[in-house]
């Protein structure tokens, strides 16, 4: 509230301001990342960072399979094709194997162009396996959009993800580890793109007295109130990180024997997340129940009672609008969909709430 009652003392009610400058600095100081450019949104984060690549009309662009509509949808504003990667078992993200298998047979091909970018997604705050993606993408010479719009405040070997990548991204929307009620970022080393972004942000308005435009430019700068909200959120993203791994926690302690969760190595309380090698922020507390009948059985269950719980994320090559674009996996991404759910767990859920989650679930 300090914030944002200083930036209306201050008539700062606009996409520009202190607010919106102090919170691209908190999140470069906080990720460790050189450059910052506050944006509306996760998804526009990514539609910039293609045009950064220049990623144009029927060009390729690989991403994980496993994952919301918003890592793929912007792929085709920019007129690309997606081209779908399935998930490995472990964290559920980018299977560098079917990566490695997909960029092979491009390559072999006489007729196909090696893909302009690859977005791998780190999927309810897990780390993918970014240290295997990364050599494949350097192999090919493909540079990497990494898709943190459910990672901030998570760490792979120490190192906060979205910072892996040529380019990151970050979603502040109302369901994330932390907020600005709508908003986003796109982070980077190179200082290039990240003016640039700023610059097409806001409406890629040139420098002359009059609005002159030489390029094509959108509305997705953060406004100054949304971040003035960002700026208060960054100064309590680890506990709020802390209390969604303690609820993992208490769900794994009561399901363990019953259920799958997803990387439960990760799962000590203990562990040193400068030392962990997959370090989660446990946005979500995903399950795998043994069948489609369980996991409906456990969500209708939790409705009658007024609690939600929805499914995992519904596989990209399987939606309808997808439904012609190249995948490369095995399925995993279907069982997971199939038989996943994910349950309560906000960061202001109380004991006693997960508690009554417990005994719907238990009583089921």
């Amino acid at each position: 509230m300090d914030y944002i009652n200083e930036a209306f003392k201050e008539n700062w009610i606009a996409p520009l301001g202190p607010n919106v400058n102090g919170f691209e600095q908190d999140i470069c100081e906080y990720s460790g990342i050189d450059h910052c450019a506050a944006l509306s949104s996760g998804t526009s984060a990514i539609h910039l960072a293609l045009i950064m690549l220049g990623v144009n009309r029927g060009d390729t662009v690989l991403t994980q399979s496993f994952t919301f509509a918003a890592s793929a949808f912007p792929i085709t504003y920019v007129g690309a094709k997606p081209i779908f990667i399935d998930s490995e078992k472990e964290t559920w993200n980018m299977d560098p194997n079917a990566l490695e298998d997909c960029l092979k047979q491009i390559n072999e091909s006489t007729n196909q162009h090696l893909p302009k970018a690859i977005i791998p997604v780190h999927l309810y705050g897990m780390p993918a396996k970014m240290d295997e993606i990364i050599e494949i993408a350097n192999k090919y010479e493909i540079p990497v959009i990494e898709d943190a719009a459910e990672g901030l405040g998570a760490s792979y070997k120490g190192k906060k993800l979205g910072t892996f990548g040529d380019i990151g991204i970050y979603s502040f929307n109302g369901n994330k580890i932390i907020t600005t009620s709508g908003g986003g970022a796109l982070v980077s080393n190179n200082e290039d793109y990240v003016n640039q972004a700023r610059f097409l942000a806001t409406q890629a308005r040139d420098n002359a007295p009059h609005y002159e435009h030489t390029q094509i430019g959108y509305n997705y700068r953060m406004s100054n109130i949304s971040a003035g909200i960002g700026r208060g959120q960054m100064q309590v993203l680890d506990e709020h990180v802390k209390r969604r791994r303690e609820i993992w926690q208490t769900y794994y302690d009561e399901f363990k024997d019953v259920f799958e969760f997803q990387n439960p190595s990760d799962s000590n309380q203990r562990n040193n997340k400068s030392t962990n090698q997959l370090y989660s922020n446990r946005w979500l507390t995903t399950i795998l129940t043994p069948s489609y009948q369980k996991r409906e059985e456990i969500r209708l269950a939790l409705e009658k009672e007024n609690i939600e719980a929805r499914p995992l994320w519904k596989p990209m090559h399987m939606q309808p609008i997808f439904k012609e674009s190249p995948y490369y996996g095995d399925g995993l991404s279907e069982r997971l969909f199939e038989k996943g759910l994910c349950l309560p767990s906000g960061s202001n859920m109380t004991e006693e709430q997960q508690a009554r989650v417990i005994g719907v679930i238990k009583n089921d």
